[in-house]
C-alpha cells in the first residue's frame, strides 16, 4: 500500500490547490459554451435544454455511486483519477460525435457527467481527509476552483474557442491530466470501507421527518421550485450572451464566478444582519432581476440590444449563487439533528441541483424552441419572451416563500457535524457554473 503522506502541509495544500484548479477548469472549458457551440451547429432549443438536464441526471446518479463503490472499496484518489481519465476521453470525442449526429453527441457529454459529477464529492473528501483545520485551510484550497472556473473561460475565449469544437480538446485534455495527477495525490482511504450502503441515506431520506415542519417544508418546496427558472441561466445566457455581441462568451461569462468570489467574503456580514429569510429572498430577488435585465436588453426590432444590461445580469452570479444556494447549506445544516446533517444536505441536493435542475433545462429548452421562428432557414429566438418567462415563475416562488416561510435561525457556525465532508459540500461545489 502506498504509504501515506504527512497530512496537512504546504506541499500537501499546493498538491489538494491544484486539484481543485483542474477539477473546475475543466468544467469551466466546455459548460458555459456548450449551448452556443450547438447553436452555432443548428442544434435546435429542445436539444440544448436536453444537454443541460443531462448534468442533474448525473447528479441525481451519483450519490449511489459514492456510496456502493468509492466511499467502499478503493482510495479516493484512484477512484479520481480513473473517472477523469474516463470522463476525459468522452469530451475528446463528443465533437466526433458531433458531426454524426445530436444523439451521439449528448451521449458522450452524458457519459462524462456521469463520471464528473462523483469526482466534485470526491475532491471534498480527498481535501478534508488531508487536512488538520478544514475550516480555515479548505476555503482557501477551494478558492482555485473558482480561478480556474475563471482562466478557463479566459483560455477559451483567447483562443476564440467559444463556439468551436476545439473547446472540447482542451477541457478533454485537462480531464486526462487531472486523471494522471490524481494518482500522485496524497493515499486517501475509502471513508466508508466496511460500512453498508444505504439507499434511504444516499438520497438523504431521512431528512423528510423533517417535512413535518411548516417552515423547512416551505423551504424545501421554494428551493425546489425555483431552480426550475434558474437551470435557464446555465443553459442559455451564453448562448443569449452571443446572441447581443458578445463573441467571446467565456471570458464574459466568467465575470459571474469573479462576483462569486467577492460576494461570498462578504457574506458573512450580509448573514448576521439579514438572517436566513431575507438572505434567502435576496438571492431570488436576484435571480428576479437577473432575468428582467435579459428581457429588457433583447431589441425585438432589430440589433440594438443593450449589452450592458446582460453584462449586469451576468455580474448578478455572485448573489444569485452565494445568496441562495450558499444561505440554503447553512440553514439545512443548523436545522437537521447532528446524526441527520449529511442525510438533510443530500436531500436538498436531490430536489434543487437533481430534480429542480432537470426539470427546469427540459422547460427552458422547450421554451427557446417555443419562441424560435425559421423563415428561409434562418431562425430567430424571441429572447425577450424566453427570459420573461422565469422571471415570472421566480417572482411568484418568492413572493410563497415570503408569505409562508417564518424560521429564524441563529447565524454563529454549527456544532461540530458527524457527516463526511462532502456530503454537504457537493452541491456547493456542483452549482458553480
Amino acid at each position: 500500500m502506498t504509504a501515506t503522506p504527512p497530512r496537512s502541509g504546504p506541499v500537501v495544500g499546493a498538491l489538494l490547490s491544484a486539484m481543485m484548479f483542474l477539477q473546475f477548469f475543466l468544467w469551466g472549458a466546455w459548460y458555459v459554451t456548450m449551448g452556443p457551440y450547438m447553436a452555432n451547429r443548428g442544434m435546435e432549443g429542445g436539444t440544448i435544454g436536453t444537454a443541460y438536464s443531462l448534468g442533474p441526471i448525473a447528479a441525481i446518479i451519483s450519490p449511489f455511486f459514492l456510496g456502493m463503490v468509492a466511499d467502499r472499496f478503493f482510495p479516493s484518489q484512484i477512484v479520481l483519477g480513473v473517472m477523469h481519465l474516463i470522463g476525459g476521453a468522452c469530451l475528446l470525442l463528443a465533437p466526433m460525435m458531433a458531426a454524426q449526429s445530436p444523439t451521439l453527441f449528448l451521449t458522450m457529454v452524458l457519459l462524462h457527467m456521469l463520471c464528473y459529477m462523483p469526482t466534485l464529492g470526491l475532491t471534498n473528501t480527498l481535501a478534508f481527509r488531508n487536512m488538520t483545520n478544514p475550516e480555515k485551510q479548505f476555503p482557501m484550497i477551494r478558492v482555485w476552483g473558482t480561478i480556474g472556473w475563471i482562466i478557463a473561460g479566459w483560455v477559451i475565449s483567447m483562443l476564440e474557442f467559444d463556439v468551436s469544437p476545439s473547446m472540447f480538446y482542451v477541457a478533454g485534455g485537462s480531464g486526462v491530466l487531472l486523471g494522471l495527477y490524481s494518482f500522485a495525490l496524497p493515499h486517501t482511504p475509502a471513508p466508508g470501507k466496511g460500512k453498508p450502503f444505504s439507499v434511504r441515506d444516499a438520497l438523504g431520506l431521512d431528512a423528510l421527518a423533517m417535512m413535518k415542519e411548516a417552515s423547512f417544508s416551505v423551504f424545501i418546496i421554494c428551493s425546489f421550485l425555483v431552480c426550475i427558472p434558474l437551470a435557464a441561466y446555465y443553459a442559455f445566457a451564453g448562448q443569449y450572451a452571443k446572441a447581443v455581441g458578445y463573441e467571446n462568451i467565456g471570458s464574459t461569462m466568467s465575470f459571474g464566478q469573479m462576483s462569486e468570489i467577492l460576494f461570498m467574503l462578504v457574506m458573512p456580514l450580509f448573514f448576521a444582519r439579514l438572517g436566513v429569510k431575507w438572505m434567502l429572498l435576496v438571492g431570488m430577488l436576484a435571480w428576479i432581476l437577473r432575468y428582467f435585465f435579459f428581457a429588457q436588453a433583447w431589441d425585438a426590432g432589430g440589433t440594438d440590444h443593450i449589452k450592458w444590461l446582460v453584462l449586469g445580469g451576468i455580474i448578478l452570479h455572485g448573489i444569485c449563487y452565494d445568496f441562495f444556494f450558499v444561505t440554503g447549506f447553512i440553514y439545512a445544516e443548523k436545522k437537521a439533528n447532528p446524526e441527520h446533517r449529511g442525510a438533510v444536505q443530500g436531500f436538498l441536493v436531490l430536489v434543487t441541483q437533481g430534480l429542480g435542475m432537470f426539470l427546469g433545462a427540459k422547460a427552458s429548452g422547450w421554451l427557446v424552441g417555443h419562441y424560435t421562428t425559421t423563415v428561409d432557414e434562418v431562425s430567430t429566438i424571441a429572447w425577450n419572451k424566453v427570459w420573461i418567462a422565469p422571471c415570472l415563475f421566480a417572482a411568484g416562488v418568492a413572493v410563497i416563500f415570503f408569505l409562508f416561510f417564518h424560521d429564524r435561525v441563529d447565524p454563529t457556525p454549527a456544532p461540530a457535524k458527524t457527516h463526511t465532508p462532502h456530503d454537504n459540500l457537493n452541491a456547493h461545489a456542483e452549482n458553480h457554473a
